[in-house]
């Protein structure tokens, strides 16, 4: 295992509780938890309606389910946890927890089970959310930790948004015709700013106490300690990965890890994911459709082995996940540290491509008014980041509400990710939010930026 205190910086001590003052009124807190749950049901109901039934109910990958297994798992989940936990009703139809209990049946195995068909899941989730509406209705927001500011809610929304991603990363892997469109990021001119910024070192406060929708890996906040580095100003491209690839980055054992190495090498990696070479081109397959690799686009699905070995090509590394955090919270000017690069604002179209808006990553560079306080550009977004850090607890952590979250995650399988991609709804997406995976995982919208230890 990786010695935490050089990986994710050295723990100094926990935060507090915030106390940010009396939050948003019960009529607030309803419209924001409606307009969530809203979104996310829109946006699952596009999912699973844009192909014929064949692909809903098919495996297109064994390393995901069928889709008609996440639109009954959400259905399943918001049952359990808002109408049984939160309101106290008898379960609808037990029957089918085993069914869709992530953590029963693997992904591998669902296919198999006698799922809910098509018309049925929809009738299920739609009945479910039609209840949760008249929980909300009288909902009080208050009296236990689940329910104070409509947490239960909030980690619903989440839970749904966070499905489908997964949902999107199915429709990636799945063959045939072009299933889902969305107008392209507005194009920019090519960056021409600086390559690097520089960070300073020093405490920073790192994870939250305060957020109300938090889970629980991002807390409690608590003093990190950086030493100063520099880290990239923008995502590596794919045209800097092109470059890597030819000059022979996956045929040079010098670049990748003992473990790296022998995965490429046993499963056959020379590029990344959806990628091919036409004579003298590299194209890609994106939800469908076949396209030159575009050179100004933030690479796209590379695992953490490619990323490292990247890395370490340029003579640089992967960031940690306390530099990561640092770079795109921390104010120089007040010493504390903000919701998001740009401040505390909600994210809004001008400050980063997320929410399905698009089906690709912005161009490198985008995005100005997302930057941070030092300059760093499209920190959340875009791809999902891989840092070089272990997915572990802070000091301090408790479990809620339930371990299976992350608890049972912990440790030096998982590597941590963070951003956000072009695929994260801003519901499940802000400054201290954690994802992970293994380290092989390339079905992912995931990218990364480099860094480099030193203030010269």
């Amino acid at each position: 295992m990786t010695d935490p205190a050089l990986d994710t910086g050295q723990a100094l001590n926990a935060v507090p509780d915030l106390d940010d003052g009396p939050g948003p009124d019960a009529d607030t807190l309803r419209a924001r938890v409606l307009a969530s749950l809203t979104t996310a049901r829109e946006r699952t109901t596009l999912l699973t309606s844009c192909v014929e039934e064949p692909d809903l109910t098919a495996q297109h990958s064994p390393l995901m389910s069928p889709l008609v297994w996440d639109l009954a798992h959400i259905g399943n989940q918001e049952e359990l946890w808002l109408l049984r936990t939160v309101a106290g009703r008898e379960a609808m139809h037990p029957e089918i927890d085993g069914l869709y209990d992530a953590f029963e049946h693997s992904r591998a195995e669902r296919p198999s089970l006698p799922l809910l068909p098509p018309g049925e899941a929809r009738r299920y989730a739609a009945e479910v959310r039609g209840r949760v509406m008249d929980v909300l209705e009288s909902a009080d927001f208050g009296g236990t930790r689940l329910t104070e500011a409509g947490f239960a809610f909030g980690m619903i929304a989440q839970h749904e948004q966070q499905h489908d991603e997964t949902m999107l990363i199915t429709h990636q892997l799945r063959t045939g015709p072009q299933a889902l469109t969305a107008p392209d990021p507005d194009p920019v001119p090519l960056f021409t700013g600086p390559a690097e910024v520089l960070v300073p070192g020093g405490p920073f406060t790192m994870g939250t106490s305060g957020e109300p929708w938090a889970l629980d890996n991002e807390r409690p906040a608590h003093r990190r300690e950086v030493a100063p580095f520099h880290i990239d100003t923008t995502p590596v491209t794919n045209g800097a990965y092109e470059a890597f690839i030819e000059d022979g980055g996956y045929d040079d054992e010098r670049w990748w890890t003992k473990e790296g190495w022998s995965h490429i090498r046993r499963n056959g990696v020379h590029a990344p994911l959806f990628w091919h070479r036409d004579g003298g081109q590299w194209l890609r397959r994106r939800f469908g459709v076949t396209e030159v690799v575009p050179p100004d686009e933030p690479v796209l699905h590379v695992c953490w082995y490619e990323a490292d070995a990247y890395a370490r090509w340029a003579g640089r590394r992967l960031p940690t996940e306390a530099e990561w955090e640092k770079a795109a919270r921390f104010d120089p000017a007040t010493g504390g540290s903000m919701r998001y690069p740009w401040g505390d604002a909600d994210p809004a179209p001008e400050h980063a491509n997320l929410g399905q808006r698009h089906l690709r990553p912005a161009p490198a560079g985008s995005y100005p008014a997302g930057e941070s306080p030092l300059g760093v550009r499209q920190l959340i977004g875009d791809v999902w980041e891989w840092t070089s850090s272990d997915f572990l607890p802070y000091p301090g952590f408790r479990m809620f509400p339930y371990k299976e979250y992350s608890e049972v995650f912990f440790g030096p399988e998982y590597k941590v990710l963070r951003g956000g991609s072009f695929a994260v709804d801003p519901v499940a997406c802000r400054g201290t939010f954690r994802n992970w995976d293994y380290p092989i995982r390339r079905q992912i919208f995931s990218g990364f930026r480099t860094a480099r230890s030193g203030a010269v």
